[in-house]
């Protein structure tokens, strides 16, 4: 099974950077997230919306929160990604998990689940490219947080 994993420490308390993940505001503000409903319990739906316009939404992810620990862990399973010009992508696992370090918090994020073939392959090596730069942008907004 194919996995995508990516690290880096940020300079806040696990409990901020999880946050990244779970309020709708941090997700607007720094993932550019139009729409969401989360519900952090087990069970609970997490759903995001981008590139809403007047007559569309163009991109979803969505899945069952498996876990939630709210200074560690956010898993959700059952992930589907919904893209207008693929096939609909799942279903999948996204695992948040955060460190507490000496200085800051190492923020790991799991990604698995890829099937094979052509529009997988995409999904896949897109996903593998963007993580790494996704939690570079994550540390930036919750390291200049006020508060």
């Amino acid at each position: 099974m194919r996995i995508v994993e990516s690290s880096v420490v940020v300079y806040r308390k696990p409990d901020v950077v999880l946050s990244a993940f779970t309020d709708p505001l941090h997700l607007k503000n720094w993932w550019g997230v139009d729409r969401s409903l989360i519900e952090l319990k087990k069970g609970g739906l997490y759903s995001l919306v981008w590139q809403k316009s007047h007559n569309s939404l163009e991109y979803i992810s969505t899945g069952i929160v498996a876990e939630y620990l709210p200074d560690c862990q956010l898993k959700i399973e059952n992930m589907v990604y919904v893209n207008p010009q693929r096939p609909i992508f799942g279903p999948m696992t996204l695992m948040v998990l955060t460190t507490p370090e000496k200085v800051g918090t190492t923020l790991t994020v799991v990604q698995s689940g890829y099937q094979y073939g052509p529009d997988w392959d995409w999904y896949y090596n897109i996903v593998k490219e963007t993580w790494p730069l996704v939690i570079l942008k994550i540390k930036t907004y919750v390291e200049n947080l006020k508060g």
